[in-house]
């Protein structure tokens, strides 16, 4: 058994079937659905799994239980990745309680046309008595979704943290956390951050000694780091410095400009990190806008527009609540050019954003004026460093 801490257990289960996670995200590692226990005199299990992996969960949860049985269920998310389970533990256990909120019943009558036999609903702040372990109910509305709480251990100094410091990733792959921790955070997580806020408030009342999240690694070490991450993606505020130069070309001739741009910059000692928006992995160009501190926008423009990918890489910043960067325009267009005046139309909402000049626009192929103009744009992306 994989132990937590001496009294709780991990009893989740890993993905590798899945190609995208929630029909969007491509996770070549997998994923990971976690569920805990806690043993103790009253024995509470922590949420269950994805459908496809119910009867693997219930047979982890058996191994840990030996010949005890669970006391309550505590349904901290109704996402179907971690509840699709819940009626066939009321199954298999009909005389445990099924622990959730007012809005988690509500969901759970939704999903399931009814409810298990025993339930139990809390309150923000109210406790759960398990003997030696007393459990903390701390609401999370909007984390991601409204009816999302964690949970406090008070004796292992455990936060049961739901859909909060996950990852994508199966638990049986060696993966870095942050970038896919980020990827994640910013694509399911990331239009709510005054909410995450809110929670990170709440935690910061609280002494944890580790976090358990239902997607991911349990998180032990290093613990401010990643508190401070999550601190720096909810507000907003970009976590490194350095230039995004997201592009989208039909023949070549706005990926050359964009490609000059990048060399211009690093050879001015600039960290620079180019993506093709029409081939690269979205959600990860998403990420990377959101991590550095200058993006550049390089596009065509197509049916008095821009380019579709470059449009719903737009939509997603957008829905994300982008704010807080420096941005550079690069547009292409052989008989009327548009791309900035819609990129600008379609961030007009967006916070704290600083658009430089000079605007590259380009009439089909790069001019040595056009070269000039990049020089432009280079050095004035260096000078905000």
């Amino acid at each position: 058994m994989n132990h937590v801490t001496n009294d709780i257990v991990y009893v989740g289960v890993n993905d590798h079937k899945i190609d995208l996670f929630e029909s969007q995200y491509s996770v070549p590692c997998g994923m990971a659905y976690n569920s805990y226990v806690i043993l103790d005199e009253k024995i509470a299990v922590m949420d269950t799994a994805e459908s496809h992996f119910v009867e693997e969960w219930l047979s982890n949860l058996k191994e840990a239980l030996g010949d005890k049985k669970p006391s309550y269920l505590i349904v901290q998310h109704m996402e179907p990745d971690h509840s699709a389970g819940i009626m066939r533990f009321a199954e298999e256990y009909p005389e445990a309680t099924v622990v959730g909120n007012a809005k988690t019943f509500a969901m759970m009558g939704q999903f399931f046309n009814r409810l298990p036999a025993h339930t139990l609903t809390v309150k923000e702040g109210e406790t759960l008595n398990l003997g030696k372990h007393i459990l903390t109910f701390v609401f999370a509305p909007m984390v991601h979704w409204p009816e999302v709480m964690v949970t406090y251990d008070a004796t292992d100094k455990v936060l049961f943290s739901a859909d909060g410091f996950g990852k994508f990733g199966a638990l049986d792959t060696d993966e870095a956390w942050t970038d896919e921790a980020r990827r994640y955070y910013i694509g399911i997580v990331g239009k709510y951050g005054v909410q995450v806020q809110s929670l990170l408030k709440k935690a910061s009342a609280l002494d944890i000694a580790a976090i358990c999240p239902l997607h991911g690694p349990v998180l032990k070490d290093r613990l401010p780091f990643y508190i401070n991450l999550y601190h720096t993606w909810s507000s907003y505020l970009p976590e490194k410095k350095g230039v995004l130069i997201a592009y989208t070309s039909v023949y070549g001739h706005t990926k050359a400009a964009a490609e000059e741009l990048a060399n211009m910059l690093r050879q001015k000692g600039a960290d620079v990190v180019l993506t093709d928006l029409a081939r690269g992995d979205m959600s990860k160009a998403v990420a990377e806008a959101f991590c550095y501190d200058r993006i550049v926008l390089a596009t065509t423009t197509y049916n008095a527009s821009v380019f579709p990918p470059m449009n719903a890489f737009l939509t997603h910043l957008a829905e994300r609540n982008f704010q807080n960067r420096t941005v550079g325009i690069i547009e292409n267009g052989t008989w009327a050019p548009a791309a900035a005046k819609v990129i600008k139309e379609r961030l007009a909402a967006a916070k704290n954003l600083n658009f430089l000049e000079p605007v590259v626009t380009i009439k089909s192929a790069l001019t040595e004026q056009n070269r000039e103009q990049l020089q432009a744009l280079a050095e004035a992306l260096v000078a905000q460093d």
